[in-house]
């Protein structure tokens, strides 16, 4: 497996009450990744591009939603695993998986963009629908549902179609929110050690929807992630992470050049 020529920020755990927001643009700049340490081993975050990012973790290097010029991705070790949510285009590229995919790598992905896939991209690929449960190298994935709930929005992400991800390491929880609003099953995670949470208009939620939601289920971290549109407005990280209440630790990546 290829060695990584990114440098690692380690992070820990703020302060009670405390929300720590990283400056967009200079911490973009000096640290693209951030690394935690947790029960079963340290996972470092790579931020790639709007929806797209790599974990490295102790049960392999897994990526999540790989769209773009496969170049992007190779100062990362190989994936061992892929994480599809669903099939737009800034999260689905046939093109990219391609590249990426080697014989051994496993890929998850919602029944939706299974169907989607060529030939051969079906091989060690397995689908898993709203509510469903996979395992890679003893970690349990759970399918979370992830669609749109306000009324001009729903032709976007129509309930049952898409997945978002719960990641259970060992001690440590990972939530993926895929494309989604502030929806009940994600006001009601629990026990979130790390989340991935999207807002962008018109497609998913605005910066208030996603704090309000992160605020209620109280992850340890979150990154908002996927908060430029493709007309160009964009969704203020620094504004959501002001928004953010409790104890939640705001991580701000480089998810834009």
């Amino acid at each position: 497996m290829k060695q990584t020529r990114r440098h690692f920020l380690v992070t820990s755990a703020a302060a009670a009450g405390m929300i720590t927001v990283l400056p967009y643009g200079a911490m973009a700049a000096a640290h693209a990744s951030n690394s935690f340490d947790t029960p079963g081993g340290k996972i470092t975050v790579h931020p790639v591009a709007h929806a797209s990012f790599v974990m490295e973790t102790p049960v392999g290097t897994i990526y999540v939603d790989p769209v773009g010029d496969a170049a992007q991705y190779d100062d990362f070790p190989a994936a061992d695993l892929i994480l599809m949510t669903h099939e737009h285009g800034d999260h689905y590229s046939e093109e990219t998986l391609a590249a990426l995919k080697g014989e051994s790598t496993q890929m998850i992905t919602n029944p939706a963009v299974m169907a989607k896939l060529s030939d051969g991209l079906k091989p060690n690929t397995a689908e898993v629908a709203n509510g469903g449960t996979a395992s890679f190298n003893d970690l349990s994935i759970e399918a979370i549902p992830a669609y749109n709930i306000t009324e001009e929005r729903l032709n976007f992400h129509p309930q049952g179609r898409d997945n978002g991800y719960v990641l259970n390491f060992e001690g440590f929880r990972v939530y993926v929110s895929g494309d989604t609003e502030d929806i009940p099953e994600m006001r009601a995670l629990e026990n979130i050690d790390l989340a991935f949470v999207c807002m962008n208009l018109p497609f998913t939620m605005d910066a208030n929807a996603a704090a309000s939601a992160v605020s209620e289920f109280a992850p340890t971290y979150v990154y908002p992630y996927h908060y430029r549109g493709r007309d160009g407005g964009t969704q203020d990280p620094e504004s959501f992470a002001k928004m953010v209440g409790g104890d939640v630790t705001v991580k701000l990546g480089k998810w834009y050049g």
